[in-house]
C-alpha cells in the first residue's frame, strides 16, 4: 500500500565546489547542499550534486544523491534519494532501493518537489515500506 506525505523544505547551505570549463561553452559543476524538512517528513539531508551548464549559461542537466535522515510519518530512520533532471523538462527523484535504515528499512518511492514564485520549496513523497 502506497502512503503519501507532503510538506516543505528549506535549503540551509549551498556550497559550490569546483567548476570545469569545456570546449563549446559547457561547464561542469559540483556542489554540496544541506536541507531541512518539515511536514510528513521531518529532518535534514545532505546532497552531492553534479551539473552541466549549457552554452546559454543556464543549467542544462544535473544528477544528485541525497541522504535523508529524520522521521517519516513518525518512523525514524534514513534513506537515499537519486535526482536526475534535464533542462526545464522536469526532474525525476526516486528513493534508491536498499538504502532505507532504521524503521525506514525497505522503503521505496518517488519524491516530487515544487518551487513557487516566492522561492518556497514544497514536496510530496509517495512511498511504500516493505
Amino acid at each position: 500500500m502506497t502512503a503519501e506525505v507532503s510538506g516543505s523544505f528549506e535549503v540551509t547551505a549551498f556550497e559550490p565546489g569546483e567548476t570545469e570549463e569545456h570546449e563549446g561553452g559547457t561547464a561542469f559543476g559540483r556542489c554540496r547542499i544541506t536541507k531541512t524538512f518539515t511536514g510528513g517528513l521531518s529532518g535534514r539531508s545532505e546532497v552531492r550534486m553534479l551539473s552541466v551548464g549549457g552554452t546559454s549559461g543556464g543549467p542544462a542537466s544535473y544528477v544528485a544523491v541525497e541522504h535523508v535522515t529524520g522521521e517519516l510519518d513518525g518512523k525514524a530512520g534514513s534513506f537515499v534519494l537519486q535526482h536526475a533532471a534535464w533542462d526545464t523538462s522536469g526532474v525525476t527523484i526516486r528513493v534508491v532501493p536498499g538504502t532505507g535504515a532504521g524503521e525506514l528499512a525497505g522503503i521505496t518511492g518517488e519524491f516530487r518537489l515544487a518551487v513557487d514564485e516566492s522561492g518556497a520549496h514544497t514536496y510530496v513523497l509517495a512511498y511504500q515500506l516493505g
